[in-house]
């Protein structure tokens, strides 16, 4: 067994939190309108709490590199009988989208369209992925008697975030989303469509070394859902690969037929985990997910290598420094002096009496 940990100082973001409650609010109609089979669907959707949070300080896990949300409990049976709770790290979220990660739109968006409507979308189109993904994704479904989570072994996690994921982008191009005032139009579902599958082909390659495979839980899940539905849209030309100037694009061209792939996927995903079929879930991962295609990846290493830019990003943590009024504390300093090199240093020296356990 293994474990991990995470930690938090957070402040809640009231306002936020109202505005995206109304997806939790929607969490039956979700379920019942949900492509997967009638009979893995919940009957009663119960107990889902989600809130919007600004990270002060994180540790763990949660440090330099963070999630962008956290859904608990991992446990199954306390999800389908008391429901879960979904937090949202808004701030880190706001962060990584204010990133115009240094011309990565410009190099594997196909045309001028693209980069436009990501540039008007994406943060919106990134927020509500996370909120789908965490709030009704992770507390869908439900599982045969007798099943959990460790029937499927090794690719559990995987197949429980490229389920969580399915959900996210089914719905994010859902008109009930426009009905219940959470996105203006679809052009914001369309957007994290070309980002998703811009990602999940091309992009998140730059994070490995030539000749390496995917291991990562969320990078296996997304290689495995965009490769699953460019492989099985070929038929209808709903993904096309293009190339030009020797560059190679991955353009969407029938958002309506991609959302129903995602659809299938989806209920294949979600029989796969209630029935604990490993087999199915390994076939699946190992199929889509893990192998890399060698001339594609050291094309987007190219690519990137002539941007510059760092495959993976860290936060700073701040120095908190107690302001003490006649023994009590009336306000905390908060200092961003260090730079990121001197931050993980300091800890190198100042935890380094804290043991690593494999």
């Amino acid at each position: 067994m293994r474990a991990g940990f995470e930690s938090a100082v957070e402040i809640n973001d009231i306002e936020a939190s109202k505005r995206m409650a109304i997806i939790a609010q929607n969490a039956q109609w979700f379920e019942d309108n949900s492509p997967i089979d009638a009979k893995y669907k919940k009957t009663n959707v119960v107990g889902i709490t989600y809130k919007v949070v600004n990270v002060v300080m994180e540790g763990g896990d949660m440090a330099p590199s963070t999630a962008i949300g956290v859904n608990l409990p991992n446990a199954e049976w306390i999800r389908e009988k008391h429901g879960s709770k979904s937090v949202s790290l808004g701030n880190i979220v706001d962060a990584y989208n204010k990133d115009n990660s240094g011309g990565l739109l410009e190099e594997f968006c196909w045309d001028e369209a693209q980069v436009k409507r990501a540039k008007a979308h994406s943060q919106l189109a990134a927020k509500l992925h996370t909120a789908l993904h965490e709030v009704i994704g992770h507390a869908s479904g439900k599982m045969n008697n007798g099943i959990t989570k460790d029937n499927l072994g090794q690719y559990g996690s995987t197949l429980e975030e490229a389920r969580a994921d399915l959900v996210a982008l089914y719905y994010i191009m859902d008109k009930k989303l426009v009905d219940i005032g959470i996105i203006p139009s679809l052009e914001v579902g369309m957007a994290e469509y070309d980002d998703y599958i811009r990602n999940g082909m091309m992009v998140q390659l730059r994070r490995l070394q030539a000749g390496e495979n995917i291991e990562e839980d969320h990078m296996r899940n997304r290689q495995m859902i965009a490769q699953w539905v460019y492989e099985e849209g070929k038929k209808d030309n709903v993904i096309e690969k293009k190339i030009r100037d020797g560059k190679t694009f991955f353009v969407i061209n029938d958002y309506e037929k991609l959302r129903s792939l995602f659809g299938r996927l989806l209920n294949i995903i979600q029989t796969v985990k209630s029935t604990g079929n490993e087999a199915e879930g390994k076939r699946l991962v190992e199929t889509y997910g893990v192998k890399v295609n060698t001339n594609l990846h050291t094309e987007v290493l190219k690519r990137t290598k002539v941007l510059d830019i760092a495959a993976y990003r860290g936060f700073i943590q701040p120095r908190l420094t107690p302001v003490i009024v006649n023994g009590v504390i009336t306000d905390i300093k908060i200092d961003y002096s260090e730079s990121f090199a001197e931050q993980m240093l300091r800890y190198s020296k100042t935890y380094n009496f804290l043991p690593l356990v494999n």
